[in-house]
């Protein structure tokens, strides 16, 4: 019977996709197992699809609720797992010790749970801070932090831009204008001068449009003219498809930017009250954008600052960001 590693991550997508190299060096340490990730079903999906783990379950289902419920039967799928696992990492906080518990009654070796937001950790880059948990040195490889798609991947993505008229061969480029958070967004009126720049300059902008950024659209659409073509609301693995086909890609500080910096897209990520040193996407295909330095002290008051000095990015700068890396 082929032993397991089980990993638990129930973070974001951009936080999830830090922790590939992880991962990937766990998997690397524990040959030979199979991986269960536990994690939100679209992001477990995408990391099956692209080859990082082998399984995944839903961190909001039975599953997920089970590893922290005391004496409370388990799915039977997740004993299987759990009586076959050599090693278990949860990065995430389990202030009362009921995640330990469930490992600790099957017997587990190895077991790391640890949030990546820990104050004792030493690592700047988020990347770096999930690889100090699992006790791994910070890596600098070029092969942890790229995914390849298979061509069923990419034959979706095709699929889903012909269906907004963008016929197979067309070059485009991706803007993504929204994020996990409207605080990291610059202003509608600053993307559509970026989206009417690009195409002054031949380019064929795409805008993306998931399921948190309905608001970032709206606003968009209210100050540009003539509407650019948007995909809407698509599943992770067709957004992948997508784009990998991308000249380039522009977006904040949100897991999508973070997917296309994995996929080894070309990528523009402008940041504002987020610090990159800390979360920015990782590689020399990747431009950073940054404004005046965020001089608020907590989010809760990035929040309340309506000025937003550090998304003052100027279009001209973002231009010559692009020129610089050869994008335009």
């Amino acid at each position: 019977m082929t032993r397991s590693l089980v990993i638990v991550h129930p973070g974001a997508l951009g936080d999830v996709l830090l922790a590939v190299p992880a991962i990937r060096r766990l998997g690397a340490r524990y040959n030979g197992r199979e991986i269960l990730l536990i994690a939100q079903g679209s992001i477990g999906r995408l990391l099956v699809t692209c080859g990082i783990v082998n399984h995944w379950m839903s961190w909001d289902g039975p599953g997920g609720a089970g590893l922290f419920s005391r004496g409370a039967p388990l799915p039977g799928e997740l004993k299987t797992w759990l009586n076959r696992c050599d090693a278990a990492v949860a990065w995430m906080d389990d202030n009362e010790d009921a995640l330990r518990a469930t490992f600790r009654e099957f017997h587990i070796g190895q077991v790391w749970i640890q949030s990546p937001s820990s104050p004792v950790l030493r690592a700047k880059h988020q990347s770096d801070r999930f690889l100090e948990i699992v006790e791994e040195s910070a890596g600098d490889g070029l092969s942890e932090r790229f995914v390849q798609v298979s061509p069923g991947i990419v034959e979706a993505g095709t699929a889903c831009l012909e269906r907004i008229g963008i016929p197979r061969g067309r070059p485009f480029v991706l803007v993504h204008p929204g994020s996990g958070s409207a605080q990291k967004c610059l202003h509608p009126i600053t993307i559509a001068d970026i989206i009417q720049g690009l195409g002054q300059k031949g380019l064929f902008p795409v805008v993306i449009e998931g399921p948190a950024d309905q608001h970032a659209v709206e606003h968009l659409l209210k100050v540009i003219r003539p509407r650019p073509p948007i995909l809407q609301n698509l599943e992770l693995t067709a957004l992948a498809g997508i784009l990998v086909k991308a000249g380039f890609y522009l977006g904040h500080d949100s897991g999508v930017t973070h997917l296309a910096a994995l996929l080894g897209v070309r990528t523009v990520a402008v940041f504002g009250p987020t610090d990159p040193a800390r979360w920015r996407p990782l590689g020399d295909h990747v431009t950073i954008v940054q404004g005046p330095s965020c001089l608020c002290p907590s989010w809760d008051d990035v929040r309340e600052c309506h000025e937003k000095p550090c998304l003052g990015v100027p279009t001209d700068q973002i231009f010559t960001s692009l020129e610089a890396a050869g994008l335009t």
